[in-house]
């Protein structure tokens, strides 16, 4: 049975994020709002939990598409290869935000990643996500909820989250309604960035 917790983005309570990080390093997985779609995610360096999310989504780990959730760009040269002067503006100007950059990855990539070339790095315009990462101390591995309903690809109702999430997760933190539109995906790992989907980010700010 998942736990539905209550925390408000704009004072996140110290003592509930406590609480969360403590399951996200027992190997838990935790639903959180962001600042696009709700996501679901597990701490980088739980093989576990990271293979339970894979399983859920249906994929082999391996071949996952999942994005690092980071607090700051500081966490960057972690996963990152050293990027040029005009990625890191862009990255500068558009973070935190509702983008998801794929980047190319280096050699300390945790063990689950290190057959990767490129990660997806997501620094959410949200301080419940931040400061879970923060007090975390590492990033959270990320991926959206998705809705069958084909009408409403993410459910941003974080009771009707709970309801269906139950079994599967540990805790649902209830930030309020989410957006139902994913972040703008933009890969920035070639010569020029190639825009891989259009979302809530203006690929203007980017461009």
């Amino acid at each position: 049975m998942a736990e539905l917790i209550r925390i408000y983005e704009e004072n996140p309570n110290p003592k509930e994020i406590q609480r969360v990080v403590e399951v996200l390093r027992n190997g838990g997985l935790v639903i959180y709002p962001t600042d696009t779609v709700y996501g679901l995610g597990c701490d980088i360096t739980n093989s576990k939990a990271l293979q339970k999310i894979a399983r859920i989504k249906g994929v082999k780990l391996e071949k996952a598409n999942f994005s690092f959730i980071c607090a700051d760009l500081s966490n960057l040269s972690d996963y990152i290869r050293q990027i040029d002067t005009a990625t890191f503006k862009i990255l500068k100007r558009t973070l935190p935000g509702p983008y998801t950059f794929i980047l190319p990855g280096n050699n300390s990539l945790p063990k689950d990643f290190k057959k990767k070339k490129t990660v997806g790095i997501r620094i959410p315009a949200n301080n419940i996500a931040r400061t879970l990462v923060e007090q975390l101390g590492n990033p959270i591995v990320s991926t959206s909820i998705r809705d069958e309903d084909e009408l409403i690809e993410y459910t941003t109702d974080p009771e009707l989250i709970l309801e269906k999430w139950d079994n599967l997760v540990d805790v649902v933190i209830d930030g309020g309604y989410g957006d139902n539109v994913a972040s703008t995906v933009i890969d920035l790992s070639g010569s020029e960035p190639v825009i891989v989907r259009e979302g809530k980010g203006d690929i203007d700010d980017v461009l």
